[in-house]
Formats: structure tokens, C-alpha cells, sequence
């Protein structure tokens, strides 16, 4: 087993205004073949901002950058800083025109770098019947 993974963007989130999306590198646009059925996506992506060796050894901050809240450990919380920088957020899918995800909305940046979109599909199964 490897100690360590390489990790390439398969696409950039892009917003402007109310205009929010993900441009997917042409290389993978046969990935999103199906997608527009789904009402939600899974999208994981990587803090390119804090990609550096200080931001990775912070494991305890004050949640929502907030001095007065209490500091807390990075995996009870949605902090950027980490010692591995991926974020993931729930996003509803407006469209899927050529190699274009429109979403509603998304908690990243302009220009971060999206590392893999998976399709939500809510919890039918008992835990049981699996």
C-alpha cells in the first residue's frame, strides 16, 4: 500500500454572480453521459488556497473563523485547513450542457479545482436489507 496519492482536477468551479458551475476538462466530458438525471451531485474538491505545509499541520481552529467559538479539531468541522485538503459539498444540478455542470450553489471558491463529482442518491435501504 502507497503512503501517498497523486490527485488530478478533473474540472474547475467557475461563479459569477448567480451563474455557478463546474467546467469539466473535455478529457472527461464522457463522464457526465446520465448525470443531468440526477437533482443532485456529490462534489469533491481540493483547497488549493491552503495547499502548503503550515495550513496542512493545523489540526484544531475556532469554527467559522470565529475567535469567540471555542477551537475544535479539524474533522468536527468544515475548515479549509487540514491535514488532507479535500472539500466536499451537496450541490443541486440546474443543467448539464456539453462539459458544463450548472449548480445552484457551492461552499468553494472561483477556481478551485474539482478532483471527482459523484451522483447523490438518497438512502433507500434499510441497513438491514443490505
Amino acid at each position: 500500500m502507497s503512503d501517498s496519492f497523486q490527485v488530478h482536477p478533473i474540472g474547475w468551479i467557475h461563479q459569477e454572480g448567480d451563474d455557478v458551475r463546474i467546467d469539466i476538462d473535455p478529457a472527461f466530458q464522457e463522464g457526465l453521459l446520465g448525470l443531468e438525471g440526477f437533482s443532485h451531485i456529490i462534489v469533491c474538491y481540493w483547497f488549493h488556497e491552503h495547499d502548503n505545509s503550515e495550513d496542512r499541520k493545523k489540526f484544531r481552529v475556532h469554527p467559522m473563523k470565529d475567535p469567540s467559538n471555542p477551537l475544535t479539531g479539524v474533522f468536527a468541522t468544515h475548515a479549509p485547513v487540514r491535514p488532507n485538503l479535500i472539500g466536499i459539498s451537496t450541490c443541486q444540478v440546474i443543467s448539464v450542457p456539453g462539459s458544463t455542470i450548472r449548480i445552484d450553489t457551492i461552499d468553494a471558491r472561483n477556481g478551485t479545482p474539482v478532483i471527482d463529482i459523484k451522483c447523490y442518491v438518497p438512502d433507500q435501504l434499510n441497513p438491514s436489507q443490505i
